[in-house]
């Protein structure tokens, strides 16, 4: 964003050892771009350190065409579109009201999940803290592809001994969870989740997908979804630090709509304007995955007068650009989403928090979902507040956000 300023430019172009980059970091370039050219600027780069950890399962990591990847984004559209996710908001209402850890696992295998020390939570940590360098370039056989044929032993290799690490963390990830899930339902314990309907529609005849799929597209939405939805919550708990005043709007909203003591509802949604305000706020204040997933354009392009040579990797800013698209943009105000205490149509959603174009992050609306009904319950319950030291002075929250793929 510093260069985009510096340049007086929303597209700006890298050579990084031979790899073209292009970054945008406006709205209007990236939907141009990213959305409007979406047949040529959908496809993915290769990520070599992805590769050597065998994670060719991931969706958001496939090129696109590939059989598998429109295998997985159908069936992802199935279970996942607007409509469908409703069915799992019992689950949804159920975690959130008990505040009882992610809210993805028993969404997608049916699972419990422990107050404390759960492993398919702790898994899923692991693996996210093993895996965040790989698409944000923080290995360098990124940007020099021929060191995977370095050995394990050899000086520098010590992503050779990661990507081993994640290889098992990824076979875990994938058969653990889900194998916990298949064992229930040959028990006669039958859940409602993801992977329980899934396998449910193979036994009834034939379909799109197999065994295989359902298992991967499992393991994306189990990774994927605990990871950004702990870091939205987050990034949540600390604007409300920062801000008491939104936090004091929502909660007299609640109080106003629905009563002291009673907690809030997907059916109380509309009814709450400001709240729901303020969950898109969230997304756009400090976007969970702020440089998206990198695209790829298959083909040589021009936008602007500028020669975009084929084959670049193109990154769409969401940080920028949800920065771009909305006045005052460093003050969190989720009024700005509103007119007359009203939703006003004019202002647009923040949806860049969720990618661009044809890869379009396809959990959007369960993740919305999820969102709103944990954010709407801890704000009908709890206070937030700054800590106060031994010295009883107020302890100021840190405002930084550690590298990698989520912020």
């Amino acid at each position: 964003m510093d260069w985009s300023r510096k340049y007086d430019s929303d597209i700006i172009h890298l050579d990084l050892a031979g790899t073209s980059f292009v970054v945008l970091s406006s709205s209007e370039a990236a939907e141009d771009l990213l959305e409007k050219r979406g047949s040529i600027y959908s496809d993915r780069p290769t990520f070599p350190m992805y590769e050597l950890m065998e994670w060719t399962f991931i969706l958001a990591l496939l090129k696109y065409g590939m059989r598998n990847s429109r295998t997985q984004r159908r069936l992802f559209n199935e279970h996942l579109n607007i409509n469908a996710s409703h069915n799992f908001r019992p689950q949804q209402r159920a975690a959130a009201h008990s505040l009882a850890g992610e809210i993805i696992i028993p969404i997608t295998y049916g699972l419990d999940v422990q107050p404390s020390n759960d492993p398919y939570v702790d898994l899923a940590e692991k693996t996210t803290h093993q895996t965040n360098p790989g698409v944000s370039g923080g290995f360098l056989i990124d940007f020099l592809p021929f060191l995977k044929y370095i050995p394990e032993w050899f000086p520098g290799a010590g992503f050779q001994k990661t990507a081993k690490i994640v290889q098992k963390l990824g076979r875990d990830l994938q058969n653990v969870p889900f194998e916990e899930t298949k064992g229930q339902i040959a028990a006669g314990v039958l859940r409602p989740s993801f992977t329980a309907n899934c396998l449910r529609d193979l036994e009834s005849g034939e379909k799109y997908y197999d065994e295989t799929t359902v298992k991967e597209v499992a393991a994306v939405m189990y990774v994927a979804g605990a990871d950004t939805t702990s870091t939205v919550l987050a990034t949540f708990f600390l604007a409300m630090l920062a801000n008491p005043e939104a936090q004091k709007k929502a909660q007299a909203e609640i109080d106003a709509t629905i009563g002291q003591g009673c907690l809030p509802d997907f059916d109380d949604q509309d009814a709450l304007p400001y709240v729901d305000s303020l969950v898109k706020e969230v997304l756009r204040w400090a976007p969970v995955v702020p440089f998206g997933v990198p695209h790829l354009v298959r083909v040589e392009d021009e936008y602007r007068g500028y020669r975009i040579p084929a084959n670049s990797t193109v990154v769409g800013n969401a940080w920028s650009v949800l920065n771009k698209m909305y006045p005052d943009p460093y003050t969190f105000k989720p009024e700005r989403f509103l007119l007359d205490g009203k939703p006003n149509p004019s202002v647009k959603y923040p949806d860049a928090a969720f990618g661009f174009g044809r890869r379009i992050c396809p959990g959007q609306h369960l993740a919305s979902a999820s969102l709103w009904i944990t954010i709407a319950s801890v704000l009908a319950v709890f206070e937030i507040r700054k800590k106060v030291g031994e010295d009883e002075k107020i302890v100021e929250p840190s405002y930084e956000w550690e590298d990698g793929v989520v912020s």
